[in-house]
């Protein structure tokens, strides 16, 4: 009797120590994580809308203002559509998982976000669907960011067919490589909120289809001046802001890495808009808006890859180094060169954005990533910087091939060059029947 009693007893708790197991692994909601990636989620969607829609808007003349904004909101509503009926599976998609195949291209598994409900979670214990619309925000935002390199020239069909057809073959694919188990993640490569994905993939797409395209009709002979400069510090302001959602949010959680990714951010920002404004005053003797707000914007790319992992030390010297160089592109090597970038799409978004990536590989420390977290180059991981390098220049010869074949396909279907008379007229009223300010002169 003594013996059955014993036996009950032990049995009983063993089975109270296996449901209490399963009760401790089954993943609950952070209510703390999830309300902050809400949050990401719509400062993320600031930069688009409003904010790249001011930015760029003003930086072009006022005959092509409208046009400008209406790509910005297209963008938005197309991009939105195309990821979630395939984009979010192709880049995290789970079917092809464990094989080669797998870190090439994503599954099908959530074509249309299949089988994720409401209850779904992942990283951070945030609600699935909470992911894939914080992600969705970034597939938004990287095609938009190419507007800059051929604005004011460009016909609407076919930027519309072209940027879809991009976000399909350059966005999704990149993305998964990186994100989503692909090949670059499998190497190493530390792209904390974008530096390769976002900003070097857009901004080398930029490159090829402002030299693809041609320049504007007198460029090089007339003034082409910004017609809104408030609108440049409107939409600095609201990129800035939004930048927070951008890499603070990218590690789906309320806490010390999001707040350091926080304050790296700012603290670059910050340095790389006050460079630039001290290199236009000692070189032009005067510092201007304009330059002071695309100081900024480079200091935000720039940091972006290294937000996860690098302290105040290295956001300072990322956003210094940033400004000297994205400076030197923008006001030596591209006159030099004589191709048409006309919001400087490349000289911010490529260049400041491989400056990121590769001094990633020289900033990052385990003082962020914690033991056995990556480290980089100064902190005697040199393998780490080879990992960079090796993985941004893939980056750059994918991004520009596919841009090159889209070109030409979209080119010879839709078109993609507006005419003299249209592009003489403007934008606002060849493509859209609009104007801006009530007259176009």
């Amino acid at each position: 009797m003594k013996k059955r009693i014993f036996f009950m007893i032990g049995g009983l708790l063993l089975l109270s120590q296996t449901l209490f197991a399963q009760t401790e692994a089954a993943p609950v909601l952070n209510s703390g994580n999830t309300a902050w990636i809400l949050a990401a989620t719509m400062l993320v969607m600031l930069m688009t809308l409003p904010g790249l829609a001011f930015f760029y808007g003003g930086m072009v003349r006022r005959k092509n203002v409208l046009s400008v904004m209406m790509q910005c909101v297209v963008l938005t509503a197309v991009i939105t559509i195309e990821w979630i009926v395939y984009g979010y599976t192709a880049v995290f998609g789970t079917s092809f998982q464990g094989g080669w195949l797998g870190e090439i291209v994503g599954g099908m598994d959530k074509f249309f976000l299949c089988g994720i409900d409401k209850d779904a979670l992942t990283s951070g214990n945030i609600p699935e669907v909470l992911f894939a619309l914080f992600q969705c925000k970034f597939a938004v935002i990287t095609p938009a960011l190419i507007v800059g390199a051929f604005a004011e020239r460009i016909k609407f069909s076919g930027f519309l067919l072209f940027s879809v057809l991009w976000a399909i073959f350059v966005y999704n694919p990149m993305a998964h490589w990186v994100w989503g188990g692909g090949w670059m993640q499998q190497m190493g490569a530390i792209d904390f909120a974008g530096g390769t994905v976002v900003h070097i993939n857009a901004g080398i797409s930029a490159l090829v289809m402002a030299i693809m395209l041609g320049k504007r009709k007198g460029y090089g002979t007339s003034m082409m001046i910004p017609h809104n400069i408030p609108f440049v510090v409107l939409g600095t302001a609201l990129l800035w802001l939004g930048w927070f959602g951008f890499n603070a949010g990218s590690g789906l959680g309320a806490d010390g890495l999001a707040a350091n990714a926080f304050l790296v951010t700012h603290l670059a920002t910050s340095v790389a808009a006050t460079t630039w404004m001290i290199l236009e005053w000692i070189i032009n003797k005067k510092p201007t808006v304009i330059g002071i707000c695309t100081g900024a914007v480079a200091g935000l790319v720039a940091i972006t890859p290294a937000a996860g992992t690098v302290d105040a030390m290295g956001s300072l010297f990322i956003g210094l180094f940033s400004a000297i160089v994205c400076y030197t592109f923008v006001a030596y090597v591209k006159p030099k060169l004589k191709y048409d970038d006309s919001l400087d799409a490349f000289g911010v978004h490529g260049v400041g954005g491989f400056v990121g990536a590769i001094l990633t590989g020289v900033f990052a420390t385990q003082f962020i990533t914690g033991d056995g977290g990556q480290q980089g180059a100064l902190y005697g991981d040199w393998h780490q910087l080879g990992v960079q390098v090796v993985v941004n220049i893939a980056a750059i010869v994918f991004s520009a091939v596919m841009t090159f074949v889209l070109f030409k396909i979209v080119d010879k279907t839709a078109g993609l060059r507006v005419s003299d008379q249209q592009e003489e007229i403007g934008l606002d009223i060849s493509q859209h029947g609009e104007i801006g300010y009530g007259d176009n002169e």
